[in-house]
């Protein structure tokens, strides 16, 4: 059976490294189900993670602590960084005319990445599926 290739949208991080967040349990039994797959983060998702949980108003970490969590993914038997090596127009293409606001232009990103890399883009954000239609729907994962 083939390893499917997950990569991580900030939401998954956050709900996934924050006990205290409301999706942690959901995340958490994904995660946990998916343990013999691979699992991963770009620079763009563990940017978002840090800027968000180490932002006074939403959340109380340091940037030690935040890095810290991100350090414990390492330690998930199929984690992996994925490197991104090409720019947005170029990974957003196959569904540029789908991408239909601002809120939208790291979504195409990560799921122009996820595509590219044969892999799938977890995320509780149900607009993605819109963005990737039929063709790309393999290339996504909604937690809900």
């Amino acid at each position: 059976m083939r390893k499917v290739k997950y990569l991580a949208d900030v939401n998954i991080l956050i709900a996934l490294l924050d006990e205290d967040h409301i999706h942690h349990k959901l995340v958490l039994k994904w995660f946990d189900a998916s343990d013999e797959d691979e699992f991963g983060v770009c620079a763009f998702t563990e940017a978002g993670f840090l800027r968000v949980t180490t932002n006074p108003k939403a959340a109380s970490n340091t940037i030690e602590t935040a890095l810290d969590a991100l350090a414990s993914l390492n330690n998930h038997a199929g984690y992996r960084f994925w490197p991104i090596s090409e720019g947005w127009s170029s990974l957003a293409a196959p569904f540029i005319e789908r991408v239909f606001g601002h809120q939208q232009i790291t979504d195409a990103y990560l799921l122009g990445l996820a595509v590219k890399e044969d892999g799938v883009l977890v995320t509780m954000d149900k607009a993605i599926q819109y963005m990737a239609g039929i063709e790309y729907s393999k290339n996504v994962l909604v937690l809900e």
